[in-house]
């Protein structure tokens, strides 16, 4: 039997289900229908330039009176939602698009039509070395823009940039479409095959906005206390960023008195253990011991806490490992410059680009990397942690070059992280964390819970709305390949019936932070 493609290209425009969706199709785009049964439904879109680069754009053609809502980075670590009628609508970094259009059906036996909606999502691709987004232009053409993030990598064609997935129900349109691409790809795995980590089911607290890098043991103590004299006590902790030992930078080298505002986001990580804030005195003794482990016992013991997770950085820290720090020269780390795709918002000031494109960053190398997370976690799993919260993931796609370009980077990455959390955290133990890049996401085989926003913002009364809005909206492509985290909040807050009452609805952790 023969299936007729639901989605065509038809005297110069895209036709989904009879209808045009996009116009002024230019003759280098190439579909190529999605195989597999039941994929009629899907097809790839593809194109062929004049000259290899390291950057294409292909415009894909107009689009002009249909509404859509996409998916897009703001910054480079978070995406958000947007919605439109046409191609100039559509931002930069747009990694997730869904249109909707109109088609005429047979109603049941009458011979007469009826108007039905249709759905068809995009979902721009990674492709060998090189990762498609949308974008749109003046034109209202929306385009393809095709890039390896190293110079000296380069291609002219992308035959399975984009797939488009097509049907009456949005959600099934959009779970069926994440599928056909994980069937394609063979890079990634659905949420449905991931084992969902315990934690999930348990009320928690976070140590970051009580203390912020301050943290200290004292302190999680007292903060445990505290939640559990007040009638809620929690039963999952997650340490933040305060726990490592850093390196700040040296400030003669950089011939400053003081460096610029942000530059502790260049700190770089000294060692694998604890810090001195985290060690604590055996009774009666006077040196000091190793007290991470000190700190999770007593939690769980003391506190009935189920699950401890600390954080870290992807590259180490948030300037990554300091070349050469005594005891961490195995990793071979060095100075690596981050430049940041022409795609991502220009208008959206990052202390954290800023900062590590003047300082650098102590990137540890892609063929050391898992011993760095193998070492780290061993380390971590022997003093009773139980997972990871691993931030500041985006950056890496930013330290392409000379490394094969961002997608082989991120993928080496986050292959190595995922098979030291399988080895040392049994339960899955990893929450992933800025890390909104599709790079990451068609990499992820393993890792089953994503922060979807960016932070809950305590001061800021105009961000809880946009937060909310930002993880539902979010959800709809995340949740496909990940469980998506709210993020924490404060219960003792203008908004915290707000922030309590979506989260309950959410299906996600719920845990506070103040």
């Amino acid at each position: 039997m023969t299936v007729t493609p639901r989605i065509t290209i038809s005297d110069g425009s895209l036709v989904v289900h009879g209808k045009a969706i996009l116009t002024g199709v230019p003759d280098n785009i190439v579909l190529t229908p999605a195989s597999g049964a039941g994929l009629a439904e899907g097809a790839f879109a593809g194109a062929t330039a004049d000259a290899t680069g390291s950057l294409h754009v292909f415009p894909l053609g107009k689009l002009q009176g249909l509404r859509f809502v996409c998916c897009f980075r703001f910054k480079l670590w978070w995406m958000t939602q947007r919605m439109g009628t046409s191609g100039r609508d559509v931002p930069l970094e747009t990694q997730f698009m869904l249109i909707e259009s109109e088609t005429e059906e047979e109603a049941g036996e009458s011979s007469s039509l009826e108007a039905k909606k249709i759905y068809t999502v995009f979902l721009p691709l990674l492709e060998g070395q090189f990762r498609a987004v949308l974008q749109g232009n003046e034109r209202d053409q929306i385009e393809v823009c095709l890039e390896s993030g190293d110079e000296l990598v380069e291609t002219r064609q992308g035959m399975h940039m984009v797939y488009m997935h097509a049907g009456a129900n949005p959600f099934e349109v959009i779970n069926e479409a994440i599928k056909a691409v994980e069937k394609h790809m063979q890079t990634f795995h659905h949420r449905e095959k991931k084992k969902l980590p315990s934690f999930l089911d348990w009320f928690g607290w976070c140590t970051w906005d009580a203390f912020y890098t301050d943290v200290t043991a004292e302190g999680v103590d007292q903060g445990l206390k505290s939640l559990s004299d007040g009638g809620t006590p929690p039963r999952f902790l997650i340490i933040d960023d305060g726990w490592q030992q850093i390196g700040s930078l040296d400030k003669q080298q950089h011939g400053v008195v003081q460096v610029q505002e942000g530059a502790q986001f260049a700190n770089r990580l000294t060692g694998i253990k604890e810090n001195e804030k985290f060690q604590k005195k055996t009774d009666g003794i006077n040196h000091q011991t190793p007290g991470l482990k000190v700190v999770v016992d007593e939690a769980k013991q003391h506190h009935n806490v189920k699950y401890v997770y600390v954080w870290h950085a992807l590259a180490g820290y948030w300037g990554g490992v300091k070349p050469a720090a005594e005891g961490m020269e195995h990793y071979e780390s060095s100075l690596a410059y981050p430049v940041q795709s022409p795609g991502v918002q220009g208008n959206q000031p990052d202390i954290v680009m800023d900062s590590l494109s003047v300082h650098g960053l102590g990137l540890v190398h892609p063929k050391k990397v898992y011993n760095f997370y193998n070492e780290l976690h061993a380390y971590l799993a022997s003093c009773g942690v139980d997972g990871v919260k691993v931030d500041v993931q985006n950056i890496i796609e930013t330290l392409g070059a000379g490394h094969g370009g961002r997608v082989l980077l991120t993928r080496a990455y986050h292959q190595a992280l995922e098979a030291s959390v399988s080895r040392n955290f049994p339960d899955n133990g990893c929450i992933s964390c800025m890390c909104h890049n599709t790079d990451g996401l068609y990499s992820a085989k393993q890792t089953a819970v994503v922060r979807a926003s960016d932070d809950f913002y305590p001061r800021d009364p105009a961000s809880h709305t946009i937060h909310i809005s930002s993880v539902a909206y979010n959800t709809l492509f995340l949740g496909e390949f990940m469980q998506p985290d709210w993020d924490m909040f404060h219960s003792l807050h203008p908004a915290a019936e707000y922030h309590a009452a979506a989260r309950a609805v959410g299906g996600c952790a719920i845990y506070v932070r103040q």
